[in-house]
């Protein structure tokens, strides 16, 4: 993991849907023209067979790049699927027992909202990581965000690393590249006729 002193990482989110014929190749030239840390595979649908489907292709992507794939929420797809963890939804409330499900070599994240309270528990509990957003405004939520000062009072004081994500534009990354470990970048490159060219160019602004 990096230190927030340093360049963020990418954290690269999928989108809720894509396409099997065409995103594996989209992905791969991400990965290739970027250096990303983590890939969560982030699908809508509750159907086992797809994701399934899905978390083959990706992984094929992800591990010959020596990039880790997590997925959001399923947890018992971590082992029978072959990734590297679970990115959670439910802030500290289930860290500690999914610890304890998949073992100390995991990946494990949640995802916090605008809550320090939730954050530090769930670093206490054995999280590897932390998520705090949406960081820009976005129509989606209850309207809330996550404000440069909790970033900035999590860098100073919380050693677990942190994930910004949810609606980043040029000017948020800027703001918050000194204070956050990852930027959580799903949405933001995927509309573009170009991801690889769009996080390029996120990236970029990452380094100043």
């Amino acid at each position: 993991m990096s230190d927030a002193q340093d360049t963020p990482q990418i954290y690269l989110i999928t989108p809720t849907e894509f396409d099997l014929a065409t995103f594996p190749d989209q992905l791969a030239a991400c990965l290739d023209s970027t250096e990303i840390g983590c890939v969560r595979l982030a699908l809508a649908t509750k159907d086992d067979s797809k994701i399934a489907r899905a978390a083959d292709a990706l992984r094929a992507v992800t591990h010959d790049r020596d990039v880790a794939l997590v997925i959001e929420s399923h947890v018992l797809m971590v082992d029978r699927l072959g990734l590297d963890g679970v990115h959670l939804l439910d802030a500290a409330r289930s860290v500690k027992s999914i610890r304890k499900d998949l073992g100390d070599d995991a990946i494990i994240g949640s995802y916090c909202g605008q809550s320090r309270h939730d954050g530090m528990t769930a670093g206490e509990l054995g999280a590897d990581y932390v998520s705090f957003g949406p960081v820009g405004a976005t129509p989606l939520g209850d309207g809330r965000l996550a404000e440069l000062e909790l970033f900035e009072w999590w860098s100073a004081m919380i050693e677990v690393p942190v994930v910004a994500e949810g609606a980043l534009d040029l000017a948020l990354i800027r703001q918050l590249a000194p204070h956050t470990d990852f930027f959580g970048i799903g949405d933001e490159i995927w509309r573009s006729d170009d991801p690889a060219a769009a996080l390029a160019g996120l990236h970029k602004a990452m380094a100043g």
